[in-house]
């Protein structure tokens, strides 16, 4: 029996399902387009073979450890943070074991299509069944099918975006465009290492930029040319967007002076909490003129209480799944930046955010307005099913479909993307069946939408 239901996800509705599913099967082939994501530009470069299921499912993914570790399992036992894991088979039955912690989630559902549709696996995961289906998985990835660059390929993947620093060597993005492979996997510019006092070694970071550059960063003008200079080597090697992962959506329209002083204060170890946030404000305005210059588009990823657990921030460092939402504002902590650059022609601000109340409140009619705005698909917490259905139905009344930008998978672990991409196009078509069935919507319109929200609008926003 599948893993998987050929009718998962549609409406229950009988009429409503057969709408779903014709819609569907127009979109269901066409090719991925991935323009934010958290994958290593390495394994393409170097495309040697995963090493092992623990290494492949458990390690990158803060889906599956946050759960476990939530139900008392050590970061420790599941070797997270580990540059090998030891003991690949123990990691992979603690996993096993706690498979049923993902009942009713939407990462059951991307860790079954991967089990299914890559392994061709039908038997459910658990500590029965754990040993088999490792062996399995062990013997396909030594095979040259599952390859990283084999598996990109058979994943019908057009463009693939990965995160960077502004100080990465970019190296392995280099590696790849002078291979006679010819993927299109680019970087996106994430500056927060370099604007934000609370990364660690942020001053070294900007010393680092500077070298790089060879620009005197120590100096406001110098700190403005040095970034100036980084975006243009990430567009040499195909970046086309930016990404701010700001605790707010706040932004600030300093005058010079009160820039560079406030730049001085941060370099001097001397700015408090409020004046370290009005740095990150000010860089948002910063990097928004930036991207009327030089035509990156901006994603900005606020409302995330990052790295909430201090203990294991101080033990495995950022990013292990300790995120948590918290409320965020967008109409006035974006008037600022608007108030100066809302209105330019050249111009793209992608909006996230994990607070939901602000769907049809704030963001809908920002971005239904100004002209440089568009609404980001749900991430992190509402990458799910009913956070996709909750979104389309807050935010669609009043921005419309062509002021969002389809989907992005946003995922470190790279064998979901398939699966991510194929839920979200799912819900796309289960919500347009629900407009035709109430004669909302006409059926022939209803297939040009889904091909806009599954590959259109996402190649027009990132400008691919």
């Amino acid at each position: 029996m599948p893993l998987l239901h050929e009718n998962r996800l549609f409406p229950a509705d009988p009429s409503a399902c057969d709408i779903a599913k014709r819609i569907y099967k127009s979109v269901r082939g066409l090719p991925i387009v991935s323009p934010h994501g958290h994958t290593q530009a390495a394994w393409f470069a170097q495309n040697q073979p995963f090493p092992n299921p623990a290494k492949l499912f458990v390690q990158p993914d803060h889906y599956i450890y946050r759960m476990l570790y939530s139900q008392g399992l050590s970061l420790e036992d599941l070797e997270i943070g580990a540059p090998e894991i030891k003991n690949p088979r123990k990691v992979w039955r603690t996993f096993a074991e706690h498979y049923y912690l993902f009942r009713g989630t939407p990462t059951r559902i991307w860790l079954d299509f991967a089990l299914q549709e890559l392994f061709g696996l039908n038997e459910r995961l658990s500590a029965e069944t754990a040993d088999v289906i490792f062996d399995t998985i062990s013997e396909k990835l030594r095979t040259p099918e599952f390859l990283p660059r084999a598996l990109y390929e058979r994943f019908n993947i057009e463009v693939l975006a990965t995160t960077d620093s502004p100080i990465d060597s970019l190296n392995d993005h280099r590696l790849i465009r002078d291979s006679e492979w010819k993927a299109r996997i680019i970087p996106t510019f994430r500056p927060d290492s370099v604007v934000d006092a609370d990364f660690a070694a942020f001053r070294e970071n900007i010393e680092n930029l500077g070298k790089q550059t060879g620009e005197d960063t120590g100096r406001w003008k110098g700190y403005v040319r040095a970034l100036e200079k980084a975006r243009a080597r990430f567009k040499d090697l195909g970046c086309t967007a930016t990404d701010h992962g700001h605790p707010t959506a706040r932004t600030a329209n300093l005058s010079p002076k009160g820039a560079s002083d406030l730049f001085s204060r941060m370099l001097a170890g001397r700015a408090d909490a409020q004046q370290q946030e009005l740095f990150r404000a000010q860089m948002l305005t910063e990097m928004a003129r930036m991207s009327v210059e030089d035509g990156l588009v901006m994603q900005i990823h606020p409302g995330s209480a990052r790295n909430h657990n201090r203990q294991l921030y101080e033990r495995y460092g950022r990013d292990v799944g300790a995120d948590i939402p918290i409320p965020t504002n967008y109409v006035n902590a974006l008037r600022p930046l608007l108030d100066r650059f809302g209105n330019e022609p050249n111009l793209t601000i992608i909006l996230f955010t994990l607070d939901e109340s602000t769907y049809s409140r704030e963001l809908a009619p920002l971005a239904g307005h100004y002209p440089c705005l568009r609404l980001g698909p749900p991430w992190w917490f509402h990458d799910s099913p009913e956070g996709m259905m909750r979104f389309r139905e807050h935010v669609i009344e009043t921005a419309g479909f062509y002021n969002t930008v389809g989907f992005n998978d946003d995922t470190r672990a790279f064998l979901s993307i398939p699966g991510r991409h194929d839920v979200a196009r799912r819900m796309d078509c289960a919500y347009l069946a629900k407009l035709v069935a109430e004669h909302r919507l006409d059926e022939d319109e209803a297939f040009v939408v889904a091909r806009d929200l599954a590959y259109e609008l996402v190649r027009r926003a990132y400008r691919f």
